[in-house]
C-alpha cells in the first residue's frame, strides 16, 4: 500500500492533531528537498510497513513521515512539484490575495493580480486533487484554461462595476470583494476538479483495498475542499480589511498614511498563515463514507467487503 494512503487511514487524527500536523508538513524546508532525500524516506517507510507517526524513538522515521507526505501526493505516488506543494500555498497566494484587495484605481491595475492569483489556484488545485481516476493531460489542460479565464473575469467583474458606477461605500469597496473572493475561491475548486464528481474517485476498505470508484464519494471530497478554501481565502481577506477600517481611523494613520499598507499585508501574511494548516485541518485527508444501500447502487464494483468504509483523498 501506498505509505501516505496507509499513513493517513491507520491515523485516525482529531482536528488538533491534524493541525499540529500540517504545521510540520507546512515547513517551508519541504519545498527544497532533494529527489535523492526523498526517495531515501520512501525507501524507508516503505519497508517499515509497521512504521507510524508514534515511533518517537526513531527520528529517522519521524524525518521520513514528514518528508513522504509532504512531497509525494498519496494517489499516484508521484512527485509534487515545488511550487504546488501545500508549503507553497502561502508565499505563492499571500500577495497576490493582498493585492487583489487593494482599491481599485483602474482596470488594468487589476488584472494581473487577479490573474495570477486563479492561474496558481486553479493549478494548486488540479495538481493536489483526487488522482485515482483515469484522466489525461489535455483534459486537465483544457479544463485549468477555461477555469482560469472564468474566474478571473468574474473576479474582475464586480471591479468593473465599481469602476463604472464610481461606487466609494465601504460595503462596495471592503464588503463585496471579500464575498466575492470567497466565494470565487470555492467556485474555482468545484469547477478545476469537476471530473472527480463525474467519474468517480477509488474507495477503499480499511485495509486499504480499493473496491470500486465513487461519483458520490467524488462530491463529497470537491464539496469539503471547497468549502475549506472559502474559510481560509475568506477569512485571510476579511480580517485584515477589519484592522484597516479601523486602523484608518487612528492618529498614527493621519500622521503616517503609508503605513496601511505595511499593516494589512503584515496581517494578511498573519491570518493566512494560520489559516493554511487550519483549512487543510478541518477534514482528513482520507474521508469516510458508509456503504449505504443508495451508495452501493453509485459504486461501479461487484462485491462489498462486508462493514467496509471507504475512503477518499485530496488535499483539503
Amino acid at each position: 500500500m501506498e505509505p501516505n494512503v496507509r499513513f493517513w487511514i491507520t491515523e485516525r487524527q482529531s482536528f488538533i492533531q491534524r493541525f499540529l500536523q500540517w504545521t510540520e508538513l507546512l515547513d517551508p524546508t519541504n519545498l527544497v528537498l532533494s529527489i535523492e532525500k526523498i526517495e531515501k524516506s520512501r525507501q524507508l517507510l516503505l519497508t517499515n510497513e509497521d512504521a507510524s507517526r508514534g515511533d518517537l524513538e526513531d527520528k529517522r522515521i519521524q524525518e521520513a513521515w514528514k518528508r513522504s507526505l509532504s512531497t509525494v501526493h498519496p494517489d499516484s505516488s508521484r512527485l509534487i512539484p515545488g511550487p504546488f506543494r501545500p508549503a507553497a500555498l502561502l508565499p505563492f497566494t499571500a500577495p497576490t490575495l493582498f493585492l487583489s484587495m487593494l482599491p481599485v484605481k483602474n482596470l488594468k491595475s487589476m488584472i494581473l493580480p487577479q490573474a495570477s492569483f486563479y492561474t496558481y489556484s486553479t493549478a494548486f488545485n488540479i495538481v493536489n486533487g483526487n488522482a485515482s481516476y483515469d484522466r489525461r493531460a489535455y483534459e486537465s489542460l483544457l479544463l485549468g484554461a477555461g477555469v482560469i479565464v472564468s474566474s478571473t473575469f468574474l473576479g474582475l467583474f464586480p471591479r468593473l462595476l465599481q469602476i463604472r458606477l464610481s461606487m466609494s461605500s465601504t460595503l462596495s469597496r471592503n464588503v463585496i470583494p471579500v464575498f466575492i473572493l470567497a466565494q470565487l475561491s470555492g467556485m474555482n475548486v468545484i469547477a478545476s476538479r469537476s471530473l472527480e464528481p463525474v467519474r468517480g474517485i477509488e474507495v477503499m476498505d480499511r485495509e486499504g483495498n480499493v473496491i470500486g470508484y465513487s461519483r458520490k464519494a467524488g462530491t463529497k471530497a470537491v464539496k469539503d475542499t471547497a468549502t475549506s478554501r472559502v474559510a481560509l481565502f475568506g477569512t485571510s481577506a476579511f480580517i485584515p480589511e477589519v484592522f484597516a477600517y479601523f486602523f484608518k481611523r487612528t492618529q498614527f494613520f493621519l500622521q503616517n498614511p503609508w503605513s496601511l499598507w505595511t499593516l494589512k499585508l503584515s496581517c494578511t501574511i498573519l491570518v493566512m498563515g494560520l489559516m493554511v494548516p487550519v483549512s487543510f485541518s478541518v477534514f482528513p485527508q482520507i474521508g469516510r463514507v458508509n456503504l449505504s444501500l443508495a451508495f452501493k447502487s453509485d459504486l461501479d464494483v461487484n462485491h462489498f467487503p462486508p462493514g467496509s468504509l471507504p475512503g477518499f483523498t485530496g488535499l483539503n
